[in-house]
């Protein structure tokens, strides 16, 4: 696949890494792109991080971009999950839900034509989502490339949690999707083998991780610190994000009953969810309700202040081919990190380097490593630093993603115009 003006020989792997992508790639007429930025994002959650995150940096670095996406977005809140989808969900049958997803298609594309066709953009940015495909449909009724950030292998993972009724179409139309897009940008490289595996070919995958802002968690922020928190001698362990059942803090609090751990360990859980209620009466049951800040949702603005306030950053469990937002987030605080042992965070940090790992569901493991750094604020330090240091080695930040996605839009672009395949 070759990159006219970019010295790339026809048929290279596409490699773009950190900062150092050429302005000739970037922007190839010295005029910033233009693109169409596609999405099917209905809740303020992880998902409106990283598209507002990534299309700020767009924007600063001189590209101009348009948002295409549900209309209930731009009223959402923090924290919102659509109560119409909800109820759907819950009271028609999963065949009926799909096939209004597939539906969905038709009013999606008639919005990219109405945003795109005066706009006429370089490229289409489009978050996957399962059944999406008016984004490949504007891209053949216009003639325009397709970049297609990928978060999760949607189809197995609805499989996998009961959440399909039509699964080989899901499949075949995942496939689909991720085979005709011009780009496949997966988040990890884990989620790039599945994607590998489906059929595209290695020249059209590259893995952009999530990013952080350094200099706003590396200053924590002028809001919550240990003294406004009374938190003054403890050590703090953290969480931050939507939580649920399958993220494990259930096990941080059974930690934190047991005899063994010292007395002045303190969990600060920062976010909101569907087990928070349950979380709060299993605190009160096992007898650490004093022990445990539960900080409820906080805008983007105060979570900086709110991770500079933990001692120990925690991601007891993840999925196995994500790339969670709030790992970048602690790296970038400069928090010593608690994490499970897999192919997808080890990707971004090294045992006893840069973190402390431990094997996924061993829960003795998990406790030994929060109690050894619990008791070691030398340990704590060093691998803080050297998480933080790994942000500016990789360059793990919205900025550097925001070039990579313009370079190899540019690219594709070029390629386009140029007659390329």
């Amino acid at each position: 696949m070759g990159s006219p003006g970019c010295g790339r020989p026809a048929g290279a792997t596409l490699e773009v890494t950190g900062a150092a992508v050429s302005r000739e790639c970037v922007d190839p007429a010295g005029q910033g792109l233009k693109i169409l930025y596609h999405h099917r994002i209905g809740s303020r959650d992880g998902q409106s991080v990283h598209l507002e995150e990534l299309i700020v940096a767009l924007r600063e670095l001189g590209h101009e971009v348009r948002l295409v996406g549900p209309s209930s977005f731009a009223q959402a809140t923090l924290g919102h999950e659509p109560a119409f989808i909800d109820a759907m969900k819950k009271r028609v049958p999963k065949f009926v839900y799909e096939l209004l997803e597939i539906g969905y298609n038709v009013p999606a594309f008639f919005r990219l034509i109405a945003k795109g066709s005066s706009f006429r953009p370089d490229f289409v940015y489009e978050r996957y989502n399962l059944y999406l495909l008016a984004g490949i449909w504007f891209k053949r009724f216009k003639g325009v490339p397709l970049l297609l950030e990928v978060n999760a292998p949607l189809a197995r993972e609805r499989a996998s949690f009961g959440g399909l009724g039509l699964v080989a179409l899901a499949r075949s139309l995942e496939r689909f999707a991720w085979r005709t897009a011009d780009y496949v940008l997966p988040v990890t490289g884990v989620l790039a083998d599945e994607i590998r595996a489906a059929g595209v070919p290695e020249a059209r995958i590259v893995v952009i991780p999530n990013g952080t802002d350094v200099e706003k968690f590396a200053a924590g922020g002028p809001g919550l610190l240990k003294g406004t928190a009374q938190l003054e001698g403890k050590v703090v362990l953290g969480f931050t994000g939507f939580v649920r059942d399958w993220h494990g803090l259930d096990r941080v609090l059974m930690l934190l009953a047991q005899d063994h751990v010292p007395d002045n360990l303190h969990f600060m859980i920062v976010g909101d969810g569907p087990v928070i209620p349950a979380l709060k009466s299993l605190a009160k049951d096992l007898g650490v309700a004093d022990r445990v800040t539960f900080a409820g949702l906080v805008t983007r603005d105060r979570i900086a202040s709110h991770v500079s306030a933990f001692d120990i950053a925690l991601l007891p469990k993840c999925v196995e081919y994500c790339s969670p937002l709030k790992l970048f987030e602690y790296m970038a605080a400069g928090k010593a990190i608690v994490a499970p042992d897999q192919a997808n965070v080890r990707e971004i940090l090294e045992d006893g380097v840069s973190c402390l790992l431990f094997p996924p569901d061993d829960t003795r493991a998990m406790e030994e490593a929060v109690v050894r750094l619990a008791g070691d604020g030398a340990l704590r330090e060093r691998l803080g630093s050297a998480a933080r240091a790994v942000i500016a080695a990789r360059g793990l930040t919205w900025r550097n993603n925001a070039v990579r996605v313009g370079s190899i839009g540019a690219m594709a672009a070029r390629r386009v115009r140029s007659g390329g395949s």
